[in-house]
């Protein structure tokens, strides 16, 4: 039995959860709802995290873009997703909920703008994009 916390909601349960020596049943302890059971057993099959950073960023208004992933994807791709985001450059303006990579890693999900960027012009003006 492995020991951890549930992170999908902010009651934090601690659970304890593994497979019967049959390697068939799954039993799950500690839990408060059903998603935390769901949790433990893709937990410990097939982790998965959203991944939430920052690009750099030219032209704009700040050097950085928050960005995040528009799903999750598996723990163990975490580094290389990282090392990915780590090489791209993005150029303003940037809508919030605009897609910067389409298919990270081939993994299926998408990086997205968690902000809105816009442009720096001569003398310091910001370039804004009418809505």
């Amino acid at each position: 039995m492995k020991e951890f916390v549930c992170i999908l909601c902010p009651n934090g349960c601690r659970l304890r959860a593994g497979f019967e020596p049959d390697g068939e049943t799954f039993r799950v302890e500690g839990n408060s709802c059903p998603r935390g059971a769901a949790f433990a057993r893709t937990e410990l099959t097939a982790p998965v995290r959203t991944l939430t950073t920052t690009v750099r960023a030219v032209g704009g208004e700040r050097p950085v873009l928050a960005v995040r992933t528009a799903g999750e994807i598996p723990r163990a791709k975490l580094m290389e997703a990282m090392e990915a985001i780590s090489r791209l450059t993005v150029r303003p303006p940037v809508r919030r909920g605009e897609v910067i990579v389409h298919n990270l890693l081939g993994a299926g999900i998408d990086l997205i703008a968690t902000d809105d960027l816009a442009a720096v012009l001569q003398g310091g003006l910001k370039d804004v994009t009418p809505l």
